[in-house]
């Protein structure tokens, strides 16, 4: 199915062609690159011309550049245009134009990829879905999200993200949603802002872009809610509240049993009675606002609710899997709870409820006893406060359950020094100097979480881990 023809292309970008050509799709790495996508030359670390040439061998339909580069045929099909960035903004914002689609906007400190994907997993089930691939939500992952959507897409998903201040408003104002989502309003990003109320009113801004009638789904739990109220007032949308104090899609209930979350939620006078797939009081938050974006598009939320149990965390955001110690040994096996995309106070506090809840198995591995194991990496961007918020972890009662706290970095260490002895693992500096030690630090019958931020790069500890013996996915 043609995505761009040159022509649709020039007309959106103002640029020019060399040729006539007909895209399939949009890609700005020539690793992940299939035949037939318009190659996008972004300038970022390296500058996207120089493997424009290595595009079109690849079978790139056309490649959008500023000039043709040394090493590109003079015949070479490119779409030429003042700046790239721009370009793929302006693609972006045509493809949105030309669509019906009813479109979602997701952000929030917390949960943000994982709520997308839980969103993609029930509508799927009642239209054709588009999502942002990854957590593509910065300056570009939204424009080249909204540019690969299909014209004919019923429901599409667009996730937002930020660093810094104003960098959410423009890019709500690029999708041009029907409903705008903000998952939670937490301590991340703290060191661009002066405090929590701060971000909340940079989270807020995603309901700049919502289309007229549109509708603001917001957690009600949170203490910045009154912040997202007054702007949801102020730009006249339609308000939705979830959460336990949710006065529209309320939680009731959520239940971690074993290996799923059971919920239980109130809607309308209607419950709803539904599991997931995996333990966490976080994801069931997270699902219950998904309920209320689908019904604030339209969907079915009864049939959305079902089709939650379908849904698995993305890679790296709380993935359970079984690590086979031994292969000749039925049980010698240990559980790892993946989570080492990203961290601050309020994420790990949700995971170490999950590692808490889990039970470990006994008589299989070096101890007598299996044993919850935390390895923690630093939380990053978390301001001043951050050395405070780290020792301050120490008193989390879920934390204070578990048997053992492995610490790398910095910032962990202050967490480190203020655990008592008994529970007090290894630290070290760097998560690299962690791995050789991982033989050590787990063991079979244990339920191992490892978490950070993804600059502490402590998913160097995951890959270790998985190392110890064969890897398969987690079966209910």
């Amino acid at each position: 199915m043609t995505l761009w023809t040159s022509a649709d292309a020039v007309a959106a970008t103002g640029g020019k062609t060399t040729t006539d050509w007909q895209a399939n799709g949009v890609s700005i790495d020539t690793r992940t690159l299939q035949p037939g996508d318009l190659f996008v030359a972004l300038k970022d670390v390296r500058d996207g011309h120089d493997f424009v040439a290595q595009a079109l061998e690849k079978g790139a339909a056309a490649a959008l550049v500023t000039h043709r580069p040394a090493a590109v045929a003079d015949d070479a099909p490119l779409l030429i245009v003042r700046d790239v960035l721009a370009a793929l903004v302006a693609l972006g914002k045509a493809s949105r134009g030309r669509t019906q689609a009813r479109v979602a906007a997701i952000t929030g400190s917390v949960g943000k990829t994982s709520t997308k994907e839980m969103l993609r997993a029930v509508l799927s089930g009642q239209g054709k879905c588009h999502a942002a691939e990854a957590s593509y939500n910065n300056h570009w992952g939204v424009p080249l999200t909204l540019a690969r959507m299909p014209a004919d897409t019923d429901y599409a998903i667009i996730e937002i993200g930020m660093s810094n201040p104003g960098e959410i408003a423009p890019l709500a104002r690029m999708a041009r949603p029907h409903v705008a989502m903000v998952t939670t309003v937490a301590a991340a990003h703290l060191a661009s802002f002066d405090n929590l109320a701060g971000i909340a009113a940079e989270k807020a801004a995603i309901m700049d872009g919502l289309e007229p009638g549109g509708v603001a789904v917001l957690n009600a739990d949170i203490e910045t809610v009154g912040i997202l109220r007054d702007h949801a007032a102020q730009t006249g949308a339609r308000q939705m509240l979830f959460g336990a104090n949710g006065p529209d899609w309320t939680l009731r209930n959520a239940r971690l049993s074993g290996d799923v979350t059971v919920i239980t939620a109130l809607h309308d006078g209607q419950e709803y009675l539904f599991k997931l797939s995996v333990p966490g009081r976080h994801f069931a938050m997270n699902a219950v606002g998904v309920l209320a974006v689908a019904d604030a598009l339209g969907a079915d939320p009864l049939a959305a609710s079902l089709d939650l149990a379908s849904w698995v965390p993305p890679a790296g955001r709380g993935t359970r899997e079984i690590i086979l110690i031994d292969r000749a040994n039925e049980g010698e096996d240990l559980t790892l709870i993946d989570d080492a995309f990203n961290a601050n106070p309020t994420s790990l506090a949700a995971s170490l409820e999950v590692v808490a809840d889990g039970k470990p198995t006994d008589n299989v591995g070096r101890f007598v006893k299996g044993r919850r194991i935390a390895i923690l990496g630093d939380m990053l961007e978390l301001g001043p406060e951050a050395a405070q918020m780290h020792r301050a972890m120490a008193d989390n009662a879920h934390l204070k359950s578990l048997d053992l706290v492995h610490c790398a970095g910095p910032m962990m260490h202050h967490l480190w020094q203020a655990l008592p002895e008994g529970q007090r693992g290894q630290w070290a500096p760097t998560a690299a100097e962690l791995v050789g030690q991982v033989s050590r630090l787990v063991d079979a019958g244990d339920i191992v979480l490892v978490k950070g931020s993804k600059g502490s790069k402590i998913s160097l500890v995951v890959d270790a881990i998985r190392k110890l013996g064969h890897r398969r996915s987690y079966e209910k």
